[in-house]
């Protein structure tokens, strides 16, 4: 497995020293002790979280460039696709908002475990104040695109990007988030596809071109109910 995860991140001309690989072993360890716990995620055997969770967070270089870049990470989880990233790009700074409390704790652990350096936030998106924009804005499979993108692409400054980490479902999302997408002052650029073990993954890149109103986005249950 070591071999074949460190190979596919090659492929992606990623260079993985063996400090890197032992925080992602730890990552794994972490997660599975947490994970009785909380319920991070459904996937606990060690090749596919490597696989579907570790490579699948990093693939977002497929899409941008990541390193030297301030990143948010709306919904983050159990820490995908940013800790990931940050772990081979320590250079990135990335913020973290999750609604979930305990979420958060576990995060603040593995951080601190991982000796890596990020800023958590306990809350949801539309609750924190845009004190300042981010280059990059991503969220990993953490709702529709339409609802996504009011979420994620008010924080993303002029000239950065908003970047989705989709499954094969985005074909079928897209087309209704296009008025939400250049209301809000983006526009698509282009749409990633990629399999990781015949599971199909798809990453939207919306640029940032123009400022989004202050008043986005909205609260959670006025982007439900009456979607941009």
């Amino acid at each position: 497995m070591k071999e074949t995860f460190i190979e596919l991140l090659g492929e992606l001309g990623i260079t993985v020293t063996e400090n890197q690989y032992q925080q992602f072993q730890k990552y794994y360890e972490i997660l599975i002790e947490w994970n009785d716990k909380i319920n991070l995620t459904a996937i606990t055997d060690i090749e596919d979280v490597f696989m579907k969770h570790f490579y699948d967070s990093v693939c977002l270089v497929k899409a941008i460039d990541i390193n030297h870049q301030t990143l948010l990470d709306v919904g983050s989880g159990a820490g995908f696709p940013s800790i990931p990233l940050k772990i081979l790009f320590p250079e990135l700074k990335v913020t973290i908002i999750d609604a979930l409390n305990k979420r958060i704790k576990f995060l603040e652990i593995l951080v601190k475990e991982l000796d890596v350096e990020a800023e958590l936030i306990h809350g949801r998106a539309e609750d924190y104040k845009r004190k300042h924009c981010f280059d990059i804005v991503t969220a990993r499979a953490v709702a529709n695109m339409q609802m996504l993108t009011e979420l994620c692409l008010p924080f993303a400054k002029v000239n950065g990007v908003f970047a989705a980490m989709k499954g094969p479902r985005l074909v079928e999302e897209l087309p209704g988030s296009l008025n939400a997408i250049t209301v809000l002052g983006g526009k698509v650029k282009e749409t990633i596809e990629y399999d990781i073990d015949d599971q199909k993954r798809s990453i939207v890149v919306i640029d940032k071109i123009q400022k989004s109103s202050p008043k986005y986005p909205r609260k959670f249950n006025q982007i439900k109910s009456n979607p941009l």
